[in-house]
């Protein structure tokens, strides 16, 4: 037995703690242990530690918020939807006479088709910049409040999302005024003063 005192206490002066911080995609269970065995193939590596308890309690709940925001945007779509389509069926509802009439001298129903979903094609365009802009606003706000919310959500996540706000805004216009528009069409003049 020596006269250094760390050497009876199994203190190695060489030995050190290294913290490695992971991307978020690599945080999970399979990423992990393969990182882990990969490091203890170094023999200088002689333990990896990681909280796999916390670990899987966070992606379980991650898991939970991703199951109730898709139950919410499916129930606030379904909510856009409808209000969009009421808006629409109003909007061409005030103006089935002119439809009837122009129908009476002969035009066609594409061409009485046309001017109304053209209408709402842009009203459902203007509506969806409009709903890009305010969330821009918002995820600006986000950033200026939270800056590593730019780490979560990518400018590419939202160039998809807005992309997605502008199609479904056209799409949904589109068919809602067309079915609108044909209702209205299939009529009779007797029926329009009935509804």
């Amino acid at each position: 037995m020596g006269s250094d005192p760390s050497e009876f206490l199994g203190f190695n002066p060489f030995t050190a703690t290294l913290e490695v911080r992971l991307k978020a995609d690599y945080v999970n269970r399979d990423s992990l242990g393969r990182i882990g065995k990969e490091l203890k193939k170094n023999p200088m590596v002689s333990d990896v530690a990681y909280q796999e308890d916390l670990m899987n309690k966070v992606n379980g709940n991650i898991q939970k918020i991703n199951i109730i925001l898709l139950v919410l945007a499916v129930l606030l779509s379904c909510v856009s939807f409808s209000l969009i389509n009421n808006t629409v069926r109003l909007s061409i509802y005030s103006r089935r006479f002119s439809i009837h009439t122009m129908k009476l001298v002969g035009a066609s129903w594409g061409f009485i088709r046309r001017p109304f979903v053209q209408n709402m094609m842009v009203v459902g365009l203007i509506a969806a910049v409009l709903a890009c802009g305010a969330l821009g606003c918002g995820m600006y706000w986000l950033a200026e409040y939270e800056p590593g919310v730019l780490n979560v959500i990518t400018w590419i996540d939202l160039a998809v999302v807005a992309a997605s706000v502008v199609f479904f805004g056209l799409i949904i216009t589109l068919l809602c005024s067309y079915f609108s528009v044909n209702r209205y069409l299939k009529m009779t003049a007797g029926e329009l003063y009935k509804i």
